[in-house]
């Protein structure tokens, strides 16, 4: 079973003013539940744990854009440093592909998988995935036979509207709350926020589509 550092549900969290915060969003969040500097220990201990158990494997780094992709980027970084100042390395190659559920805060159950290469490239590899929305994913990547899939995932979020499926790799176990920053987004917004951060209801309001 993956370990994870859990947020607890009555985590009070951090005052904005605490943090260097952007100006425009200031009266949008409720808190910052994960500084950034937590999240990047929390991702190099990640890299950490994939070089250990999957050194020696070639593995296709598979990013779930839009959401993953600051995730993926700091992750990549902290392995490739590990491959280059320790015994074990991971032969690594990189794709992307998009995956959207959302509309405004709710989650659509229409996941689509948006542009990225053609998946029929990834047969015969080892895949680490990183992201969120990940079930109709791996279906579709499984009919590619790849060697070993594996999902790393920055943020597992308890809610009883889970399918109980868990990651290989998990950062955060967090509160049932909308969650934006470090490029988790609300209708495109918030990617430029480095902390994680708890959206307010008077935002869902402003930033609705």
């Amino acid at each position: 079973m993956a370990s994870y550092l859990e947020i607890a549900d009555d985590e009070k969290g951090h005052e904005l003013d605490l943090f260097c915060v952007p100006r425009h969003y200031e009266n949008d969040l409720d808190k910052v539940i994960i500084p950034h500097g937590l999240i990047m220990d929390r991702t190099e201990r990640l890299a950490r744990d994939i070089i250990r158990d999957m050194g020696g494997h070639h593995i296709v780094a598979l990013c779930v854009l839009k959401g993953g992709y600051k995730f993926f980027a700091d992750l990549l970084d902290y392995i490739k440093a590990l491959n280059q100042n320790s015994d074990k390395s991971v032969p690594l190659t990189v794709d992307f592909i998009r995956v959207k559920s959302y509309c405004n805060d709710k989650s659509t159950n229409n996941v689509k998988v948006i542009g990225g290469d053609e998946l029929s490239s990834l047969a015969g590899k080892d895949i680490v995935e990183t992201g969120r929305t990940m079930q109709t994913l791996l279906s579709l990547l499984n009919e590619c036979r790849p060697k070993m899939v594996k999902v790393v995932s920055l943020l597992v979020k308890r809610t009883p509207r889970s399918s109980g499926y868990r990651p290989d790799y998990i950062g955060f176990e967090v509160p049932d709350a909308f969650l934006v920053g470090y490029a988790l987004d609300y209708n495109e917004y918030f990617r430029d926020l480095s902390h994680i951060c708890i959206l307010n209801d008077q935002a869902k309001e402003k930033y609705k589509v």
